[in-house]
């Protein structure tokens, strides 16, 4: 006999939770009729607009599948950085929900449309430098994750400014600094300056404090790149 736990779950996560609601109640209802099928059990969980995890999980599975093929490197790198955010046992369920994400075709518009009108933009921004380790995660970043991770940005409602300045975090040239720093080459020593003191409380840790100490650490990795281009410029510039 068929099951239709997921066609149930995603029904109602949808009405009640919106697009990502409808994504993680799909795929727990998969993994319920899963067990059912084992002879076992399969009680599905829940998630909320706001829930920062499935939001994660949402579009790291709509950048890996961007370029046709899912990586191990990839699904490592999810893997790796919930364990250091929630521990084992939760990135256990969290990764064979993931499983199910990735087998579903994801609304981005509708996914980032949830995710902006329920998150403040400096957890936004952190999405997006996640979305970004995710692609370089196998050693490169591909320009069709790129253009999604784009895409994404804009639906989130992230300037384009904020895009190239956390692009750069990953995607290195001789103008990475400037641009993680949101000014140009060209820019004076005190606009270099006032750059950095905007971009330093722009992207400090305290700003997703709410998410817990272990999104902050996380966030700390972002608020390192900001320093260490100033340090760049400093170095390049010649100025103190």
């Amino acid at each position: 006999m068929t099951n239709y736990s997921k066609w149930l779950w995603g029904g109602l996560g949808w009405a009640f939770m919106g697009p990502i609601g409808g994504i993680i109640g799909f795929a727990l209802g998969a993994l319920a009729d899963s067990e059912q099928a084992k002879g076992g059990g399969g009680r599905p969980g829940a998630t909320h607009p706001g829930d920062f995890g499935a939001s994660l999980l949402v579009l790291a599975g709509a950048v890996m599948k961007s370029d046709g093929k899912v990586l191990k490197s990839e699904l490592d790198y999810v893997r790796k950085f919930f364990v250091h955010q929630f521990g084992k046992e939760h990135t256990q369920e969290r990764m064979l929900l993931f499983r199910e994400i990735l087998k579903q075709d994801l609304p981005v518009k509708e996914i980032c449309t949830q995710i902006r009108d329920n998150m403040a933009h400096p957890v936004r921004l952190q999405l997006l430098h996640f979305l970004f380790g995710v692609s370089l995660a196998d050693g490169h970043v591909d320009p069709r994750e790129v253009e999604t991770i784009s895409n994404i940005a804009h639906h989130l409602g992230i300037s384009a400014k904020d895009f190239e300045s956390i692009k750069a975090m990953f995607v290195k040239d001789r103008e990475a600094a400037y641009r993680i720093l949101e000014i140009t080459p060209d820019a004076s020593v005190e606009e270099i300056k006032k750059a950095y003191r905007k971009m330093a409380v722009k992207y400090h840790p305290d700003k997703v404090e709410h998410l817990g100490k272990d999104f902050q650490k996380a966030a700390q990795e972002k608020f390192q790149q900001v320093n260490q281009a100033y340090e760049d410029l400093k170095k390049e510039r010649g100025f103190s």
